[in-house]
């Protein structure tokens, strides 16, 4: 297996606001890829998560700022996207694996929606900005000069978890249609209220109706197409309940290979009402559910001691799960899903 090397920044859109309507979008990002085993720096230690974790997870082993790897000219491409509230680096684990059989991995943090920032109301119910991130990512990082030339376009595949699964269903020509999901969660016991990270989202949305012009602006192409052509295949881990605001049709007409994978215990998004959903609306979708006991938050990276004490909900899984085998299985289901769609290539 290849090393990994890893960098990050923030890019900007200059064709959407922040939320501030004062700058424009930002989108915060880090890459791990595969990396010359000549680096002159020595290769880094297991990292904490402590940008927005307060040292809960554990990051994997990568070589910050290493060169490419001379194997091979140019690298297929994943693009990554974080659940709700979180952050680029939530799915390290996903990234370095990756990596390291010969990927460039690229995540973003959704602005408004992740931790390495204040939470905005307009960040997390505007699901439908997120995949523009990853597009708009990819265009930019194709021409940073550390990485221009070594991205292989002609082969990018996708891969979200939670809200993130959303995301790349996106990219692959789902379309939103923001009633369809309220009119399912109203019919929920309950009702429509918010995530864990953001418990009363749902009463917002008038009050931001009427005072934001970036949030006006932001819902009226909410169901404007984010597909992005150069994808080629996506994976979505634990899709989260947003999935039920896409269009049926649309997720019908999906002619890109997508596979989905969730635990049989995930409370946040119930397999049957996400990614049991999703398949009945497109048949050719794959579906892999994992054990009576396998949670959400299982595709978070593992946790440190602290993470388990102070944040279990997120970092402590049952007894007999295994949350690394269980990263190294859907980081092996990924990479089968993608290289099977390359079949027949050159």
């Amino acid at each position: 297996m290849t090393l990994v090397g890893m960098t990050s920044g923030v890019f900007q859109d200059p064709e959407r606001r922040d939320w501030d309507g004062v700058r424009p979008r930002p989108i915060a990002w880090s890459a791990w890829y595969p990396a010359a085993a000549s680096h002159p720096h020595a290769r880094s230690p297991d990292g904490v998560d402590g940008a927005a974790g307060a040292e809960l997870f554990i990051l994997p082993s990568a070589i910050h700022g290493a060169a490419f790897s001379p194997a091979r000219s140019s690298w297929p491409v994943v693009l990554l996207s974080h659940g709700t509230g979180g952050q680029a680096e939530g799915l390290a684990w996903l990234g370095a694996r990756l990596a390291s059989v010969g990927y460039v991995c690229l995540a973003v943090s959704h602005h408004g929606n992740t931790g390495i920032e204040p939470y905005r109301a307009e960040g997390f119910l505007c699901w439908w900005d997120r995949p523009r991130d990853l597009t708009v990512a990819l265009d930019l990082l194709a021409s940073d000069p550390r990485f221009c030339g070594r991205l292989d376009l002609e082969r990018v595949f996708a891969a979200g978890f939670s809200l993130g699964g959303y995301t790349v269903l996106s990219l692959a020509g789902a379309i939103t249609e923001l009633s369809l999901f309220r009119t399912w969660a109203e019919a929920q016991p309950g009702g429509p209220s918010g995530p864990r990270e953001f418990p009363n989202l749902f009463s917002r949305f008038d009050d931001l109706l009427r005072s934001s012009k970036v949030f006006r602006t932001a819902l009226a192409r909410q169901s404007d197409s984010y597909a992005d052509p150069r994808v080629r295949a996506v994976a979505a881990f634990a899709p989260a309940p947003p999935v039920r605001a896409f269009r049926s049709d649309s997720l019908a007409a999906i002619c890109l290979p997508v596979a989905l994978m969730a635990g049989r215990a995930d409370l946040e998004a119930p397999h049957e009402a996400c990614a049991q959903w999703l398949y009945e609306q497109n048949l050719v979708f794959i579906v892999e559910l994992l054990g009576k006991t396998v949670g959400h938050y299982v595709f978070l990276n593992e946790a440190t001691d602290l993470g388990r004490a102070e944040a279990p909900e997120l970092c402590d899984d049952p007894p007999g799960v295994d949350r690394r085998a269980i990263h190294d299985r859907a980081a092996a289901f990924a990479d089968a899903h993608f290289r099977k769609s390359l079949k027949g290539d050159a």
